[in-house]
């Protein structure tokens, strides 16, 4: 079995498109080595950021395999897997595992509201087709399926499930997750406006959402947190936050696709049925990001931390 440390940063990337709705592979470059330049831990391609609705299973291959020429050895890049059957979502584990993905995402059924019982049988059968290490996405505000305590008693069956994305908007989920499992699961918050409670609750790392336009400010969060300098985290936290509340709106994408552009790393373009911000709407956002850029704090040697 692969493994790494689900420990740090794991930027839930964007997927960059051109005016066409093409891959941009050059700007998904210049996102990843922005990514990796700040101190991120890993990265996940085909996520909801990453417009996985509307990507085909070919086309995150093909992110997989481009950002596998990219990043150095041995840093993991994960997959996510979001399918409506049990089939489709075995046959993409397996893939890629097959073309050199480091771990995998993993969400519920989607489509379908799932009940407890089927939604074991489908994370189990996933689990059982690969050696990948894998995260659970527990995510029942977004989609309606609350992976509770004693699934993950069940889940606890296959060595390969190793990691829960902790989205549940409940910060005590991650002291009942530790008391009930002490290390057995690592913890990645998946919820910007609440990362620092859940780091300082004893959440292991950060799947986020604004590093995607803010790499080096999230990093430096998570490792100030880690390093016990909660009031210098806190005072980047607080700026932090009105650009951290846009991970938290159903055009999540569009608004932090606006930031990346803003920062130079991204662009704007989005895939049908979503269409990119106009009007009153965009003015707003970007007024918050233009704020937050023109109080942009100075950050400390988080790196040698």
């Amino acid at each position: 079995m692969a493994s790494f440390s689900w420990s740090g940063v794991f930027p839930a990337l964007l997927t960059p498109f051109d005016k066409e709705e093409n891959l941009d592979l050059t700007l998904f470059e210049t996102n990843l080595k922005a990514q990796i330049e700040a101190g991120v831990d890993g990265v996940i391609i085909g996520g909801s950021l990453g417009e996985a609705s509307t990507l085909l299973n070919e086309e995150k291959k093909e992110l997989l395999l481009y950002a596998r020429n990219i990043v150095p050895a041995g840093f993991p890049v994960l997959v996510n897997i979001a399918e409506q059957r049990t089939r489709d979502a075995v046959n993409l584990a397996m893939d890629a595992e097959a073309s050199g993905a480091s771990g995998l995402m993993l969400l519920p059924p989607m489509r379908y509201r799932s009940d407890d019982a089927e939604t074991v049988a489908f994370f189990r059968a996933v689990a059982a087709s690969t050696s990948l290490p894998t995260m659970i996405y527990n995510n029942p505000v977004d989609y309606k399926i609350d992976v509770t305590l004693d699934m993950f008693e069940e889940l606890s069956a296959h060595d390969n499930i190793q990691a829960v994305k902790e989205s549940t908007r409940d910060i005590t989920n991650i002291t009942r997750m530790i008391n009930r499992f002490d290390k057995r699961f690592s913890i990645l918050c998946g919820v910007d406006t609440i990362a620092l409670e859940a780091l300082v609750s004893g959440a292991d790392g950060w799947v986020a959402g604004l590093t995607d336009a803010f790499p080096r400010e999230t990093v430096a969060i998570f490792r100030l947190v880690k390093a016990g300098k909660i009031k210098e985290a806190l005072d980047i936290y607080r700026w932090f936050m009105p650009l951290l509340e846009l991970d938290i709106h159903p055009k999540l994408v569009q608004y932090i696709k606006l930031a990346a552009a803003s920062t130079g790393i991204g662009s704007e373009y989005v895939r049908a049925p979503r269409q990119i911000l106009h009007g009153d709407e965009r003015i707003r956002v970007q007024h918050i990001i233009d704020k937050a850029l023109g109080n942009r704090p100075l950050l400390p040697d988080y790196m040698n931390l």
